[in-house]
């Protein structure tokens, strides 16, 4: 089996080792395992998008692809690769790679920050280097894969997780900064990056997404001008404020509309001042008017889909 991006050969007993593991642990999606942080998961076939916000998280695929939207940008990564996103982002995502035999199967860790800037104290400074984006994909290494491997182990040994948890995913940090990741998960290890900087102004956005947006409060809130603002939070997140905010708003409302069948007052509730403008921009992010939206989403629910 070949890497997708850098087509360095991969170990393939290693990746059957993590699928089988993977397997014994699952047959659906879990964000959640004894492993603190650790989620893993299995799809057997292809999925619709799901429009979600991607908390800061790392996510290994070791079997089948997935394509995700973030912004402008459109990625694409398959059995080998490693998605990295050091930034809460609006994203919708598919599996476009998977059937019942070779499902797509997945590992994610949450990031920890503290975690990251403890490891980051004590390795030896790296040369100063360009602001990074807020998200990326590289090919993973074979030390890399082995680091993952040693930290799914332990779902096997659940009475060994509160001892070696934490030093097993120390090792998955060791070996992403010395990859492509290295550079964007220094920065956001750094109060003084420009990752960071634009991290402060996404908090402010996600917690007062329903309220009129400044671009000058948000700068000041960053500590930058407004025109290096503008520039660095779409260099990290693919897209503009105004469009971030947008995404919330959005993300917000059709959860409200599961259990409200009020357009308009549910367009009001997360900030829009004209609901015609909400039923555009919401069609255009979810492929369906609100209200019908609405239908079918409570439909599934009460079939029991996970949407």
């Amino acid at each position: 089996m070949q890497d997708p991006l850098n087509h360095h050969p991969l170990d393939n007993n290693l990746l059957e080792r993590m699928c089988r593991r993977i397997a014994r642990h699952t047959d659906g999606m879990r964000q959640e395992t004894p492993v603190p942080r650790v989620g893993i998961g299995i799809a057997r076939q292809h999925s619709t998008p799901v429009t979600t916000v991607y908390e800061p998280m790392i996510c290994v695929v070791l079997q089948g692809a997935k394509q995700v939207l973030i912004g402008d940008r459109v990625l694409h990564y398959g059995t080998g690769s490693c998605f990295v996103a050091s930034l809460e982002l609006p994203a919708t995502g598919c599996v476009i790679e998977a059937t019942r035999d070779e499902p797509y199967v997945v590992a994610s860790l949450s990031l920890d920050r503290e975690a990251l800037t403890d490891l980051l104290a004590e390795l030896p400074p790296a040369p100063p280097s360009e602001p990074a984006p807020g998200f990326a994909v590289e090919p993973v290494t074979t030390g890399l894969l082995e680091a993952w491997d040693h930290l799914l182990a332990l779902l096997d040994t659940p009475e060994d997780i509160p001892f070696l948890a934490p030093s097993r995913e120390r090792e998955v940090l060791y070996r992403l900064l010395q990859g492509g990741h290295g550079p964007m998960l220094r920065q956001i290890g750094r109060e003084d990056s420009r990752l960071s900087q634009v991290r402060r102004a996404i908090g402010w956005i996600r917690r007062h997404f329903d309220q009129t947006l400044r671009t000058e409060t948000l700068a000041a809130i960053a500590g930058m001008s407004v025109p290096s603002f503008h520039r660095h939070f779409k260099a990290a997140t693919a897209m503009s404020p105004l469009q971030y905010q947008k995404t919330l708003r959005l993300q917000a409302a059709r959860r409200l509309l599961t259990t409200s069948t009020d357009a308009a007052r549910t367009a009001y509730a997360v900030g829009y001042e004209s609901a015609s403008q909400f039923s555009r921009e919401y069609a255009r992010l979810f492929g369906a008017p609100p209200a019908r939206d609405a239908e079918r989403l409570r439909a599934a629910a009460q079939e029991g889909d996970a949407l």
